[in-house]
């Protein structure tokens, strides 16, 4: 086995070795940075663009031209000309894009809270300080200023909650519109020292009304990965982050008045709350954070889900400004650590970084939800978990790593720790592979002794036209990770998709084809759970334009039967109107029953899903939008059952005002409706009303205030005899909250 060990080691070093020289001998362009005195003016370039012919007086900066495509014509020129200016100075470092348009008026500029940038001409700075060609910052502005800022990190989704203080500014013009990003170099974390510096860098135009989005340098789907495909950046010289400390003192008001529904009766209460949260850079590259009493709330909702009739966990994104900061630091093929577990931290600290070739991360919080859910009489009410995790991966310039990651929870005599390896190697441009080996030892309340493994392996490629995954999850029966996401043990699973794409170079179509997605799930006994088999087409029209329609066949072991069900979808998108936005899906087939009432087996069921949206945007500041879910069960002409099951109707209406770039006011109302048999699924009639009310104003990450009006109706009422009744209608006000937030950045 020790021979077994080391020859594996061996193989997988000579791979990661050839992937690498394969990335050392690939030519990436290269720019020189002009360094310069004072910070360019926007004013400058709108002026100089009009005169013919190069004025570097006028408009200061290394000249960056030659943008193309990666959508829809993969390396062509862009259809309309981008001139990039960069430059830096000792604290910033500049970017100034002067766009022109044949159609200035196709030109999308809307003024929006910031993030809300991406159905909008865009312009983008992408920063790889670290030269790995593994992760990068992402700084956006639109024709009018508004800015998103995220990270992109190969092999994991784009992290658009990443959030820092930088300036951007933006002008229409009768050419088209130019704006400016700067970026201080105390919101960028680089290698330590004064000396020169070496980054990755690409810059991005996006037209909406085109489809088009282009790159300097060309960057291609025909090559798996982006930050391999960045250019590099010189000239940089002489800069630091220097004194990077950051305060961000808050505090927040409430006024609730609430349904207790133990006693059947109406509470108020009060609460003031102040705290801090502190970050302290260590020689460039290391983030130290630390709060004294967090701010954990969450201002804004969650986006509707259906949760009813759902085998296993919904999944909900965090939202929580101390969670979501390097959020990709810790995470791995299987999602061994989910923040949303600590609902109710008193503390927590956190280190972000890089050490050279290693990306570390180490978090820690306590939290009191367990203890404070606990009857009085518990032994462990009110006490709290003591929650560590801790991240090191060592990654490679080809864009390959290894890692390693721990967790642990504690909670009086109970325990849970997880350790994992993982690994993403790239195999050559086009191929990833990606495995992750996982242990899990945990001690109940009760003392029982659980301990088992979690594996998982995927190869896939990616590419403009052929996309490809094979994936194998191996989770034990006594696998347990009371930090991660694992809604489901006990499984040996293998699934496969395969997208082909055609791609015509002129017509209303830019590309069609088929999807593939194979799925098969058995648990450790060797017996079959599961099987899906889902055959979709998808055709995108130019324009922002989409429609994809699917059939499925699949089996699912449930209750000890075998269910056989079908699906057959449509869904339309489009975003061809410059003030409107509109989609539409439509499912219909059968699926089990996965909550029958008590006495009921479960059994197979008709269903039929919907779900809609429209956004209208009237004017530039103010943005409607209308959405509505419905979920329908219906006992089959099949089954021995013949009447509705249940009915979940989910409507949401929002509606955004932006005064400015910085004050915005938001209003949501929110209906959520069960209708439900309860003589064949084990639910209650729930009708839930919500009016949410925020007043916005945000200077930059850090310095906000919130104010906020919530009002919770539901279909309930009080009995002086019997106590809560369910009635027909949600009239009762059960829950009103009247909030005030507010946070100063202070940056030293």
């Amino acid at each position: 086995m020790r021979f077994l060990r080391l020859s594996s080691l061996t193989v997988l070093g000579g791979v990661l070795a050839a992937a690498e020289a394969f990335a050392q001998v690939t030519p990436r362009p290269s720019i020189v940075i002009e360094r310069v005195e004072t910070p360019p003016k926007l004013e400058d370039y709108v002026s100089g663009e009009k005169e013919a012919g190069p004025s570097t007086a006028v408009r200061p900066g290394t000249r960056i031209t030659g943008f193309l495509q990666r959508e829809p014509n993969d390396l062509a020129p862009s259809s309309e000309e981008t001139v990039a200016y960069l430059s830096y100075d000792d604290a910033h470092i500049y970017a100034v894009f002067v766009c022109r348009a044949k159609d200035p008026s196709r030109i999308r500029a809307r003024m929006a809270r910031r993030e809300s940038v991406f159905q909008d001409d865009a312009v983008g700075v992408i920063l790889d300080t670290f030269n790995d060609k593994q992760r990068a910052y992402m700084f956006f502005s639109t024709p009018l200023g508004v800015q998103a800022d995220g990270i992109t990190t190969e092999g994991q989704q784009d992290d658009m909650s990443f959030d820092t203080v930088w300036q951007s500014r933006g002008m229409r013009t009768d050419f088209g519109y130019v704006a400016s990003i700067a970026i201080p170099f105390k919101s960028l974390r680089f290698p330590a020292g004064t000396g020169p510096q070496t980054w990755g860098i690409a810059l991005m135009r996006s037209i909406p009304s085109s489809d088009e989005i282009s790159f300097w340098p060309g960057i291609t789907r025909r090559i798996s990965g982006f930050a391999i495909q960045l250019g590099q950046a010189t000239g940089i010289d002489g800069v630091s982050p220097g004194r990077n400390i950051q305060l961000i003192p808050y505090g927040t008001f409430s006024a609730a008045r609430f349904l207790d529904r133990t006693a059947a009766r109406f509470d108020d209460d009060r609460e003031g709350r102040v705290g801090v949260d502190a970050k302290v850079v260590a020689r460039d590259a290391m983030t130290f954070d630390f709060t004294v009493n967090p701010d954990f709330s969450q201002v804004e909702s969650d986006e509707p889900q259906v949760t009813v009739n759902q085998r296993f966990e919904v999944f909900f994104p965090e939202r929580r400004p101390f969670f979501i900061e390097n959020a990709g630091y810790f995470q791995t093929p299987v999602t061994l650590f989910f923040s949303r577990r600590m609902r109710d931290p008193q503390f927590g600290s956190r280190a972000t970084g890089k050490i050279g070739r290693w990306a570390v991360g180490a978090l820690v919080a306590d939290d009191r939800a367990p203890g404070q859910a606990l009857d009085p009489t518990d032994p462990f009410f009110s006490d709290r978990t003591y929650n560590v995790v801790g991240r090191a991966r060592r990654e490679f310039a080809n864009q390959s790593s290894i890692g390693a990651l721990v967790t642990s929870r504690d909670f009086g005599p109970s325990s849970n720790r997880v350790g994992s390896i993982d690994a993403r190697i790239r195999l050559n441009p086009r191929w990833f592979f990606t495995g992750q080996a996982a242990v899990s030892d945990t001690e109940t309340l009760a003392g029982e002794h659980q301990r088992d493994t979690a594996f998982s392996a995927s190869l896939g490629r990616d590419t403009r036209t052929l996309a490809y995954s094979l994936v194998y999850q191996d989770i034990g029966p006594d696998f347990r990770t009371q930090l991660g996401f694992v809604p489901r043990t006990d499984i040996r699973k293998v699934n496969q998709f395969v997208a082909y794409r055609w791609r015509p170079s002129k017509g209303p179509v830019l590309a069609f084809g088929p999807n593939s997605f194979l799925d098969v799930t058995w648990n450790h006994g060797g017996e079959l759970q599961d099987w899906d088999a889902r055959f979709p087409f998808e055709v995108a029209f130019r324009r922002q334009s989409s429609v994809s329609v699917r059939r499925s066949e699949s089996m699912t072991r449930f209750g000890g039967t075998r269910f056989r069900h079908h699906e057959n979808f449509v869904v339309v998108n489009s975003s061809a109107l410059s003030w409107m936005d509109a989609s539409a899906a439509y499912s219909q087939g059968t699926r089990p029953n996965f909550f029958p009432a008590a006495g009921v087996s479960p059994f197979l069921a008709e269903y039929r899903d919907i779900q809609a949206g429209l956004t209208l945007r009237p004017m530039s500041s103010l943005l409607i939008g209308q959405s509505y879910l419905l979920s329908h069960l219906a006992a089959g002409a099949g089954s021995s059952h013949q009447s509705r099951v249940f009915d979940n109707h989910i409507l949401r209406t929002r509606v955004n005002y932006q005064f400015t770039r910085e004050f915005s006011a938001r209003a949501i109302l929110d209906y959520n409706g069960i209708w439900a048999n309860q003589s064949l699924v084990a639910l209650h009639q729930d009708r839930r009303f919500t009016a949410d009310l925020l007043f916005t104003y945000l200077l930059n990450p850090g310095t906000a205030v919130y104010v906020g009006y919530t009002d919770g109706y539901e279909n309930v009422a009080i009995d002086d005899l019997a106590g809560l009744r369910t009635i027909r209608r949600p009239t009762t006000s059960t829950g009103r909250q009247l909030f005030v937030k507010t946070s100063y950045l202070l940056r030293f």
